[in-house]
């Protein structure tokens, strides 16, 4: 059973990611993204007001820059990683970016052509800083921030089954939450019982090998409950639950960073007629997305069929947002099931699919499964039952 990315994977990814460095004609990198960072180096961090970069330099050589109190926490948990600088403190006497500059300079990035996924460290927490920009002179700046999430998109054997073991206790939370759904009892009594006891379940099962870099398993409503859930991103109320509600729920688990999403719409031990109608549109909407999920064909193609399927039955006012994302390291990655999105589907791509419908006075229905991208067609990697009938809660 893999329980994360081996280091052979990861020195791939370094060279496929010098080989498009080349391709683009560029010399040299600057990366700010933790996400992208752990992708390339293995090594999972918290993010603050202290900046931390990946420098690639003209050599080909793996730098990480990072305050002191990383500095031993990045020698000994990233992947080929030549030198590991580090700075005392932010905001410091001298400033981190000024020591980032020195760095630049020794790696011979002056006068070179370099690749930024910004040109800035970047943090909510409190960072101020200079730009690089500001700092170095270079022959040009070229945005690559882009380019990483691009070599995101397309899964690898390994990824996919971590994305797999994700799936499988996510699809436990679930069970426990439908469990212990019933009237009288609170949103964060529910959850809270369902996230632990499948994260006490899997803890004991993987053993101490197991390193989540992420959430552990945990299954919510996110506040959609009742009347609530038809706010598409309603936030927790702890309400007690009713029958006759309308219940829209998530669940996951992360396996060495990387994530599944599985969502589905459950009924309090009663089913209306009206719950009836909009839970065959939103199930009917789903099948018609798995349906035009292609590899050769671009994402947009699978939204136009949602949004044809819901124009065909007048429904269209009652939906918020596209079909489904890709999904890996993130929750949210691109591409994007949207009109928008033209990029072509390849083998390996990981999405969710999710359309919604949001019917004010009765609730939200939706469901989310996270399916793979295959030689023919699609693999539905989430396996919890979808049909109505197993989704009410006595």
């Amino acid at each position: 059973m893999r329980l994360s990315i081996s280091k052979k994977e990861i020195l791939n990814r370094q060279e496929r990611f010098w080989q498009k460095l080349q391709q683009q004609e560029l010399d040299c990198a600057i990366l700010f993204s933790p996400i992208d960072i752990f992708y390339l180096t293995g090594f999972h961090f918290h993010p603050t007001e202290r900046p931390i970069a990946l420098i690639i330099d003209p050599k080909k050589q793996a730098h990480l820059f990072v305050p002191y109190l990383e500095e031993e926490h990045a020698e000994d948990f990233s992947v080929e990683i030549r030198y590991v600088h580090s700075y005392p403190e932010y905001p410091g006497i001298k400033h981190p970016m000024e020591y980032f500059r020195d760095e630049l300079v020794t790696a011979g990035f002056q006068g070179k052509r370099v690749g930024v996924d910004s040109l800035g460290y970047g943090s909510p927490a409190g960072y101020h800083g200079p730009t690089v920009d500001q700092l170095l002179e270079v022959k040009e700046f070229q945005s690559i921030k882009d380019l990483v999430p691009e070599l995101r998109s397309i899964k690898s054997a390994e990824e996919i089954e971590l994305i797999n073991e994700s799936c499988r206790w996510g699809n436990l939370a679930h069970r426990l939450l439908q469990k212990y759904s019933k009237p009288g009892l609170s949103e964060l009594e529910i959850t809270s019982r369902a996230s632990t006891e499948s994260t006490l379940a899997m803890i004991e099962t993987l053993g101490p090998d197991y390193k989540p870099h992420g959430e552990t398993a945990f299954a919510l409503f996110r506040g959609q409950i009742g009347e609530m859930s038809a706010y598409p991103h309603a936030v927790t109320q702890n309400a007690v639950l009713k029958t006759g509600d309308t219940l829209v729920t998530a669940s996951s688990a992360s396996i060495w960073g990387y994530k599944s999403e599985l969502e589905r719409t459950m009924l309090v031990q009663t089913v209306s007629k009206e719950q009836e109608k909009y839970f065959q549109y939103m199930y009917e909407a789903q099948e018609v997305a798995f349906q035009h999920i292609k590899p050769g064909k671009p994402v947009s193609y699978v939204e136009e069929a949602v949004q044809s399927y819901f124009k065909e039955n007048n429904i269209t006012h009652l939906t918020r947002h596209h079909t489904g994302h890709a999904i890996g390291l993130l929750f949210h990655e691109s591409p994007f099931f949207d009109l928008g999105d033209h990029t072509i589907m390849k083998p390996g791509m990981v999405f969710t699919v999710e359309p919604g419908i949001y019917v004010k006075g009765v609730g939200g229905f939706r469901h989310s499964d996270t399916v793979l991208v295959t030689e023919n067609g699609m693999e539905m990697l989430t396996y919890y039952p979808r049909d109505i009938e197993s989704l009410i809660c006595y």
